[in-house]
């Protein structure tokens, strides 16, 4: 399995005693042990980058993010993500516009997305978003 990340992970797994228990985090340090490779895009790394405050915390962020490999995503997944975030609007699930993006990404490269975000689990029963431990 092939992962990308989301940012509610990332924030847990980079604060301090803050993610002790949760299954969440500890399947990410697995896969990290692991050297399985870890996806993320853009969005992801601001999301965390204006959740952190300093310089100290910033410099840390962007080095751990500098070799994991990067999805851009095209014009086509923008377009794919309005359908995906309509498609869950339809059947009465809330799913913001960067989350919808985020998971189209993660279906058009074949990616579980690991999330602590309870959207995205509610969305993989209207869309073929596969989401770890759902």
């Amino acid at each position: 399995m092939t992962v990308f990340v989301d940012t509610s992970v990332w924030s847990l797994a980079l604060r301090r005693n803050s993610s002790a228990g949760v299954q969440e985090v500890e399947f990410l340090r697995r896969v990290i042990e692991s050297g399985e490779p870890i996806f993320t895009t853009g969005l992801v790394l601001q999301e965390l980058l204006q959740g952190f405050a300093g310089p100290k915390a910033r410099d840390q962020i962007v080095a751990r993010f500098s070799s994991l490999p990067f999805i851009v995503p095209d014009r086509d997944d923008h377009i794919r993500a309005a359908e995906l975030r309509n498609a869950c609007r339809r059947n009465g699930i809330q799913v913001g516009t960067i989350d919808a993006l985020l998971a189209r990404l993660c279906i058009r490269h074949d990616l579980t997305m690991l999330t602590t975000d309870k959207d995205f689990k509610h969305a993989s029963n209207i869309v073929p978003l596969a989401v770890w431990g759902a």
